[in-house]
């Protein structure tokens, strides 16, 4: 799987960058506005942007135009919590949101109109064509809403902030290195968090894993959906997607079965909310022999490993998910989010 770096971008993801803020009504914070001391902070930057190749010229142009964003420190400050064994809803409702109709017949438009590059795409990856078309359209809709805060000034504001200075200080030096790399500050918007673009990369992913789809030698992952799908497939590459193998698959489990039997016997370091709903790994076959079957009829192939989720609980649709699952946390660590692509994925495939 992916190295650390990598992973603590997916938990930024996780915890909310990804997801474009419109129309939220923010709680009123009081915050320091002292506009020398973000002055100094700005400057303070300076050897590290040097260390990046970042021009004195591009800090030059840009510095001056920044200003403290009251409203993206209110929206940092109330993200919501949730200890790792506090209650979670049903995932159903959720389902029903993210994979409804209109979703799914957008996204086979796209899987349509995409289908000579998505499949040029798939045989390099190995990633599925429908996985790509699914986080597209999780991420922005298809593209329709990709947010408009200004990440310069955005990840300014937080990094200067200081709350979380390690995350959101490199955000800011990878959005500058952009910039200075000849991205127009134009393209440089996004969510108030820093995610940016159809997929909605953090700047730093951007940086490593955004490629030229279209061959016009350009990673253009705002306008140009063959961009946004092959870098889409690219960061699954580095988050150790296996070709070959499915997400995951819908089963039916016995009445009576012995959960605790196949209990996990660790507690995961990360993500430990999402993860602590997982079983422990066995292999397809051994989830056969224990009673379990698929809802479509078909199973991966009995050496595939896999865990069992159960999201609404004991009684309802379970699913035995692969390790391609586990790449999906990656770029987001949630159970709800993960299953909702592969679900919307298959259904845009149909």
């Amino acid at each position: 799987m992916a190295d650390s770096r990598f992973n603590s971008l997916a938990i930024a993801l996780m915890m909310g960058f990804s997801t474009v803020v419109a129309g939220f009504a923010a709680p009123q914070v009081a915050i320091a506005q002292d506009d020398g001391d973000f002055r100094t902070y700005l400057e303070s930057l300076r050897p590290k942007a040097r260390a990046m190749g970042i021009r004195d010229a591009t800090l030059d142009a840009v510095f001056p135009t920044l200003t403290i964003n009251p409203r993206v420190v209110a929206l940092d400050q109330s993200q919501p919590g949730g200890g790792a064994y506090s209650p979670i809803p049903n995932f159903e409702p959720y389902r029903r949101q993210h994979v409804d109709a209109a979703r799914i017949s957008r996204g086979r438009a796209v899987y349509s109109a995409n289908r000579a590059r998505l499949a040029g795409i798939e045989a390099e990856t190995g990633v599925p064509e429908e996985i790509m078309v699914a986080i597209f359209g999780h991420e922005t809709n298809y593209g329709s809403y990709t947010g408009d805060f200004d990440l310069i000034r955005s990840l300014a504001t937080l990094a200067h902030e200081g709350r979380r200075r390690t995350l959101f200080e490199p955000e800011l030096l990878a959005t500058l290195k952009m910039l200075n790399d000849g991205v127009p500050r134009s393209r440089l918007v996004g969510s108030w968090a820093g995610a940016t673009g159809y997929p909605q990369f953090l700047p730093s992913v951007y940086l490593k894993l955004a490629k030229d789809g279209d061959g016009d030698g350009r990673a253009d992952i705002w306008t140009s959906q063959a961009d946004a799908l092959a870098s889409i497939a690219n960061y699954f590459v580095a988050a150790g997607w296996r070709r070959g193998q499915p997400w995951g698959v819908a089963v039916s489990v016995p009445s009576g079965f012995n959960r605790a039997s196949v209990a996990a016997r660790t507690t995961a370091p990360r993500c430990p909310r999402v993860f602590n709903r997982h079983s422990r790994w066995l292999t397809m076959a051994e989830w056969r022999k224990l009673g379990l079957f698929p809802a479509s009829g078909i199973w991966p192939a009995d050496t595939v490993m896999a865990t069992l989720l159960e999201p609404d609980g004991p009684g309802k649709t379970a699913y035995l998910l692969t390790s391609n699952y586990r790449a999906i946390l990656d770029y987001n660590c949630s159970n709800f989010y993960a299953l909702s692509v592969g679900l919307l994925a298959d259904a845009v495939k149909q």
